[in-house]
């Protein structure tokens, strides 16, 4: 094992000050969406609970202590949804299971920021209408031609969202997660703005085609993720807030004519402002463009990069997407941290090693390789047992049923 690596002396593993919270490295594991919180199909009030395995997952790979880990994506309500076995925290039993998984990161001396999720037109129809929700969107604009069929098919159109549900969504939906976020125990929260999900769809003119004050010009297609910082810092501050961006993915329906940087120029410039006046986010998550969703691009096939993001952005600054393309050398990571300010997040490779920040200063050719067939594999094997050694019965990890971590009565 090497005792000298070219990540152990830069700025990867020296301390950084994000938000209130002093991290002893700049290596973060960013959201991964495994889809193995109760899924309950037959026991709504334990639907979107998180399981006994993710408190192990996430205390895994919190041994190295000072780092921040990123939740999967977590819906803030019942509307928020439209995908099964992913967490929720909107409810008392809820963040009282959240609470278990914050204290076992918080036991081994790491952070935990809250991913939160609302999935808007990317929901699955079927499953709303089973559940008596409303399918809506900034508007009525489909992800794709197939979805509109079927969700035609089902008697569930796709809708635009009224400036009265705008309202009570930052006001009601976000809030009430937020307050719980913070009742749970989290160091931070994280609002998910891209990856053609609800506030991403906003954001964009081919998903957004509103007339009102939420629609239009830049300015109003900023508007809606704008009022919710505005009001989560009051709720909960700032220095607890962050937001994740991905200027250049096309995914999820998503595609642009034009360049993306005016309208992700003008957000940045718009935080950038509020932080100059004593209001800075903890920080600014974005995408590469090297990874389009969960594909992974040629580098001679991007078209553009995030170099206008860190020029706007004073602050502490969040840059994920396939840093492991120049292993084990890893210059990207030692270039981009360089400015002192900048965290680094992995996801893919966090999944097959847990002890991934260990790995990457003490032996980075020694990271063991992922699969992503297990990724969202419903059951045991492929989250906390993928790379142990020997066998695993697959059939009995199947068998096995993991249980809501709230079903106790464990007190906040």
């Amino acid at each position: 094992m090497s005792t000298n690596t070219p990540l152990q002396d830069s700025f990867v593993f020296k301390s950084l000050l994000v938000g209130d919270k002093t991290l002893s490295n700049r290596v973060v594991y960013c959201p991964t969406t495994r889809f193995r919180a109760a899924p309950s199909p037959d026991a709504p009030q334990t639907r979107h609970v998180p399981l006994d395995l993710m408190v192990q997952y996430y205390s895994d790979r919190a041994q190295y202590p000072g780092t921040l880990l990123v939740t999967e994506a977590t819906l803030v309500s019942d509307r928020a949804g439209g995908y099964d076995g992913c967490p929720k925290i909107s409810t008392k039993q809820e963040t009282k299971a959240w609470k278990k998984v914050v204290d076992a990161v918080h036991s081994k001396g790491s952070f935990l920021s809250c991913q939160f999720w609302f999935l808007g037109r990317v929901g699955i129809p079927s499953l709303l209408k089973l559940r008596g929700l409303d399918y809506i969107a900034p508007s009525p604009i489909y992800e794709s031609e197939n979805i509109k069929l079927k969700a035609e098919k089902i008697g569930l159109p796709l809708r635009e969202v009224t400036e009265q549900e705008i309202h009570d969504i930052i006001y009601k939906d976000y809030t009430i997660a937020a307050q719980n976020a913070i009742a749970a125990g989290f160091d931070f929260i994280e609002l998910h703005g891209a990856h053609g999900y609800f506030i991403d769809q906003f954001l964009h003119e081919c998903s957004n085609q509103r007339t009102d004050k939420y629609g239009g010009s830049i300015e109003n297609r900023c508007r809606f993720v704008l009022e919710l910082i505005d009001h989560l810092t009051t709720v909960v501050g700032a220095h607890r807030l962050a937001l994740r961006l991905s200027p250049w993915a096309e995914v999820q329906g998503i595609v642009e004519t034009e360049s993306p940087i005016p309208t992700f120029a003008y957000l940045i410039k718009e935080l950038q402002k509020r932080a100059d006046q004593g209001k800075q986010l903890a920080y600014l998550s974005v995408v590469e463009p090297r990874v389009q969703g969960t594909v992974t691009v040629s580098l001679d096939s991007m078209k553009g990069d995030n170099r206008f993001v860190e020029e706007l952005w004073e602050g502490i600054l969040l840059r994920a997407g396939n840093y492991t393309y120049d292993a084990p050398e890893f210059k990207a990571i030692v270039e981009d941290t360089s400015n002192g300010r900048t965290l680094v997040g992995f996801s893919r490779f966090f999944t097959s090693n847990p002890d991934l920040v260990l790995k990457l200063q003490n032996d980075p050719a020694g990271l063991v390789k992922y699969n992503r067939k297990l990724f969202y594999a419903p059951f045991n094997w492929g989250y906390n047992t993928y790379g142990q050694d020997g066998p695993v019965d697959e059939e009995a990890e199947k068998k096995r049923l993991p249980k809501p971590v709230a079903l106790d009565e464990a007190k906040l």
